[in-house]
Formats: structure tokens, C-alpha cells, sequence
């Protein structure tokens, strides 16, 4: 069986398909899908074959889109995303994320919601924002999010959320109760450094065969948990800036990771000194080096967001990322080089993979 490479590309003015074989030389641009509307996170669920992307903003509300036929045609749905008639009105949606024949959707402002029928009809996971520590959650600069889902691979009662700036929270229950897990990360914008939460979390990634094996991108640091997020180790040293937004687990090696460091607030959030690169740890972040070949480095003032940079399975794995200002780069050899995929696209929001057979 041949296979078809798709990178899933969220966008401020909607969804891109991009295809090749498994070469990973040439692409095919699709677009604009999901008829223009925000998207935020496209993924594929290898086992239903469908892809979703979730998005929308306050003028076109919360939805989740989906496709049975990679990305031709395309039905939404935003029914039961809500938090009632007494609730704050949801402005968008940030990941959607499927897992043991559901689907998990994360709201702005932060919330979760499941779906038992492949997005027709949502249901409110409520013991999130029945959390005493509620009344006193703070947003980030874009908004309370609820951003990454990391469910557990084997457990369905067990999923992992990041919240901007809550933190990290875990559930065993199958969402009714749920615990904080921060202990260890900064919040160096805080009095209290480490505080039990507000914490401001960028990206949660699990490693493939290890769910006690977590990793994050904050916006003080990058961290490393060995016991499911219980207690954290900051792992930034080497990186030329503790901000940055994504970080991508290799798929198969637990070990490796990828990171793209950028200046902090006061800097512009862009790529420190116009110089474009990947930051990649063999060892789990003990240390890292630098990736550039192929990326611009010259005025390359670029941001990339919590969901715009991922990696596939293959062998060498591919990476892939999306920048603020429409550019897709890629590499079939696990960062070493790199080569444009497309230019122009609308301001990337997120990036995924989905490996086919046909």
C-alpha cells in the first residue's frame, strides 16, 4: 500500500490541506476550507479516517468542522458548546483532539467538552471549571485557553490540559474531578514564582510509549515530568531564550524533542536576531543544538504558535512549521535541512500530520 503524506494547516482564514507521497518532495496545495472561518487546530482520527479542525472567533462563534473524505467536503457543528444561559459565551475554539472513540474540544474562555458521535453533539465536561481554584483563573495575551488535550493512551479516564495562564491539569475520572500539576514550573511574572497555579502554559506534549513521560513549553521555561506531571524539571539550558510557544515529541523516540525558542514580550516574540532556526534535544533536554540549514537567516523576524510546528511518524521523520506570516517550511530528515513548502498562505495558526494508505 502506498502512502499520502496531508499537512493539516490551520489558518486565520481557514483550513489548507497540503499533499505528497511519502517522499515528502513535492505538494499540492488545498484551500481555503471550512469556508474561510478561523481555524485553530486541524487534526486526523486514524480511526474513524476523519479530519476535524476547530476554530471560529466572536463573530462567527465556536464550531468543529469535519470531513470524511481528507478534506473534499466538509459539515461543522457547534451544538451543546456552550456554558449555559449563566455562562460566559464562548468565543472560539482552540484544539480539538480525538481519543478512545471520542473527541475533546478546548474552549476560550477555558473550558472542555466531549463528543460521543464524531462532533455531531457536544456535552460540557464541567468538573474542569468546577474547580475551586476557578474564580481566580487569569488569562494569557490571548485570552483563557484551554489549549493542548493529551489524553492518556491506554486509560480512557485519564487526559492531561493546559490552560493559559492556569497551568497544567489532570483527571483520572473521566473529567469529574480534576488536580493541579505545576509543581516545579516558574511563573517568573508572579511574586510567588511557584505558585499551585498561573502558571503560563504553551504547549503540553506527552511522549509516544510513556504517558508518565510529559513535556511543556511555558512561557518562563521548558520542563520535563517523569511522573505524569506530578513534579516538573526545568530543562531550558541551552536554549537561547526560555519563551517560545511550540514544541513537537518525535513520534517514535520519547527522547527527542523539538522547540522553537523566541524573544520574549518586551522583544516582539519573533526569532532572536532575525535568524531562523529549530532548536532539537536528543536527550530528553539535558542538552540541544541548533538546526538552520535551509531556514532563513537574514531579517527573519518570525513567530510561530503553540500548535503551528509537528512532526510524522515516517522514517526519518518529517517536521514541519508555520510561521505568523504564511510561510511553511519542512524537513524529511528530523530537522537537519530545510526547503519552503508554501508562501503566502493566510497567518498559520497550527499544523498536523495525517499519514494515509490508498
Amino acid at each position: 500500500m502506498s502512502e499520502r503524506v496531508l499537512l493539516l494547516v490551520g489558518t486565520k482564514k481557514g483550513g489548507f490541506i497540503l499533499e505528497s507521497d511519502a517522499e515528502r518532495r513535492d505538494w499540492r496545495v488545498r484551500g481555503p476550507l471550512c469556508e474561510g472561518w478561523p481555524i485553530h487546530d486541524m487534526t486526523h482520527d486514524p480511526s474513524s479516517g476523519a479530519i476535524y479542525a476547530a476554530g471560529g472567533n466572536e463573530w462567527y462563534g465556536p464550531a468543529v468542522w469535519r470531513s470524511d473524505d481528507l478534506g473534499e467536503t466538509w459539515t461543522h457543528s457547534s451544538e451543546g458548546i456552550t456554558y449555559g444561559d449563566d455562562g460566559p459565551k464562548i468565543r472560539k475554539l482552540w484544539n480539538v483532539t480525538p481519543a478512545h472513540g471520542a473527541l475533546y474540544a478546548g474552549a476560550d474562555p477555558a473550558g472542555l467538552f466531549r463528543s460521543d458521535d464524531g462532533g455531531a453533539t457536544w456535552q460540557h465536561v464541567a468538573g474542569l471549571r468546577d474547580h475551586p481554584t476557578r474564580p481566580e483563573w487569569e488569562g494569557g495575551n490571548g485570552g483563557l485557553c484551554l489549549h493542548s488535550i493529551v489524553p492518556h493512551p491506554v486509560d480512557p479516564r485519564q487526559v492531561w490540559v493546559a490552560i493559559s495562564a492556569v497551568g497544567t491539569m489532570h483527571t483520572a475520572d473521566a473529567g469529574a474531578t480534576w488536580t493541579l500539576r505545576n509543581r516545579g514550573v516558574r511563573a517568573c511574572y508572579r511574586p510567588d514564582p511557584y505558585p499551585e497555579f498561573g502558571q503560563c502554559v504553551h504547549k503540553l506534549a506527552m511522549a509516544p510509549g510513556d504517558p508518565a513521560l510529559l513535556y511543556e513549553q511555558t512561557h518562563c521555561g521548558v520542563y520535563r515530568s517523569s511522573d505524569g506531571g506530578a513534579s516538573w524539571q526545568e530543562i531550558t539550558a541551552g536554549l537561547p531564550s526560555q519563551f517560545g510557544f511550540p514544541m513537537t515529541v518525535h513520534p517514535r523516540d520519547p527522547r527527542t524533542i523539538w522547540v522553537i525558542p523566541l524573544n520574549g514580550d518586551d522583544q516582539g516574540r519573533h526569532m532572536p536576531d532575525g535568524r531562523a532556526a529549530v532548536w532539537r534535544s536528543r536527550d530528553g533536554g539535558d542538552s540541544w543544538s541548533d538546526l538552520r540549514a535551509g531556514l532563513p537567516q537574514e531579517n527573519a523576524y518570525l513567530g510561530v504558535l503553540r500548535e503551528a510546528m509537528a512532526a510524522d511518524a515516517l522514517d526519518p521523520a518529517g517536521v514541519y512549521l508555520g510561521t505568523g506570516t504564511g510561510q511553511l517550511f519542512a524537513s524529511r530528515d528530523e530537522g537537519e535541512r530545510w526547503s519552503p513548502v508554501a508562501d503566502f498562505l493566510p497567518p498559520i495558526w497550527s499544523v498536523d500530520i495525517a499519514v494515509v494508505g490508498f
